[in-house]
């Protein structure tokens, strides 16, 4: 009997962090007092500004109708000026395509840019959709390996050392998720430089480019690298900045047959964005940075809490994050342990064993590729933060 599903996406994975918060919302909803650190998503409520745009956008018949596929002009041109003003990189309208967030963005580009076979390097550790996205699009993901000696950033040696003649695409991301880990000026300029000279494209994932800690900078690699203008597809989105998550509004920009041919992509899967969370975006970027500017004091103080606690858990390593409002610790020390009658087999088994055992909702490292840690979202409160840990340290002191 033929398999009912197709192989392609038979072989697609459901997102581990999505299923770890749908998992902890359905908990709460039973009455069980769940703490989730899963997803990644601020805690905070969109800006009134941009919900009063969306709100007077449902009374305007315009946006009862489609519209271009690639995104309304107006706010295509506002991205345009947008990343100009926040990441120093010059681009047309004609070089946007407005997409289904972030995610849409990646599948288009990687899509667009990937004929079957095609290698792509990916460090990890990894968001959760780069390598299907990677495998729907008929690429092949080659994983970079780092840890947190290295601060979780892969090297330029590292890069060389996985290029193959099959290599077409470099995944580039800074700050991460899932680490936080930001790339110094002069590694993002030299491993730009690197893919360069091998004739790479590069993605670069930017939707973190404002939330940054301490004396860590945000970098464009094509601003540092123009020569790689022509082969980079920059992706971004409304989502982490203005706590818009649920809008879907994202956009890649890159060279304008790149974009032609996404759209083309876009205008046959899903034909334009929502026009009211499109007139929402553009009230957003349009906008100052006034709103994430206020979460990024939050968050920094978060992320201060959160790796304190953490890193006092014995068998328990925390490094600091310099961005995202994530932490990465290394549980490494207690996989093989015992804990309330079992043995800790992997950080998976960790995970569930602290869901059920401390009602506190954890995503495993096996998500991101690395299999001995823990992802933490720190964008939620500090009360849930204090409680949420503590129990964690409560029933991790127990392992022996």
């Amino acid at each position: 009997m033929t398999d009912r599903i197709s192989r392609r996406i038979a072989a697609i994975t459901e997102s581990a962090t999505l299923a770890v918060d749908a998992k902890a919302k359905a908990l709460k909803a039973a009455g069980r007092p769940v703490i989730g650190f899963g997803a990644g998503e601020p805690d905070f409520p969109t800006p009134g500004y941009i919900v009063d745009a969306a709100i007077a956008a449902c009374s305007d018949p315009r946006w009862h109708r489609y519209t271009p596929a690639g995104g309304l002009p107006d706010l295509k041109q506002a991205i345009a000026a947008k990343t100009l003003r926040d990441s120093g990189l010059d681009v047309a309208a004609g070089q946007v395509l407005v997409t289904n967030g972030g995610k849409q963005a990646l599948y288009n580009a990687f899509a667009t840019l990937l004929d079957p076979g095609d290698e792509v390097l990916l460090p990890a550790p990894y968001w959760t959709t780069y390598p299907e996205s990677i495998r729907l699009a008929g690429g092949v993901p080659v994983e970079v390996l780092t840890d947190e000696t290295s601060g979780y950033r892969a090297t330029v040696e590292q890069l060389e050392a996985a290029l193959t003649e099959r290599t077409k695409i470099l995944v580039f991301v800074s700050p991460s998720n899932p680490t936080g880990a930001v790339y110094p000026t002069a590694e993002v300029r030299a491993i730009g430089e690197w893919a360069a000279s091998r004739g790479l494209w590069v993605v670069t994932d930017e939707i973190y480019e404002h939330l940054v800690y301490g004396d860590a900078e945000f970098s464009s690699m094509p601003v540092l690298v123009p020569e790689l203008q022509d082969r980079c597809v920059v992706v971004n989105g409304v989502a982490k900045t203005y706590a818009m998550t649920g809008w879907r509004v994202g956009w890649l920009i890159g060279p304008q047959d790149v974009v032609k041919a996404a759209t083309n992509l876009q205008s046959h899967a899903t034909s334009n964005v929502a026009n009211v969370s499109q007139i929402a975006a553009l009230a957003a970027v349009s906008g100052d940075l006034s709103a994430v500017d206020e979460m990024r004091v939050a968050f920094d103080r978060r992320r201060q809490l959160i790796v304190g606690l953490l890193d006092a858990i014995p068998g328990v390593t925390c490094p600091m994050p310099e961005g995202a409002f994530y932490v990465y610790p290394s549980v490494k020390e207690l996989v093989g342990r015992r804990l309330r009658g079992t043995t800790i087999e992997s950080s998976t088994h960790l995970a569930a064993v602290i869901l059920d055992e401390a009602e506190v909702a954890v995503v495993p490292g096996e998500a991101f590729g690395t299999p001995g840690y823990l992802r933490l979202s720190y964008a939620t409160s500090d009360a849930d933060i204090t409680e949420g840990v503590g129990r964690m340290a409560a029933l991790l002191s127990e392992a022996e």
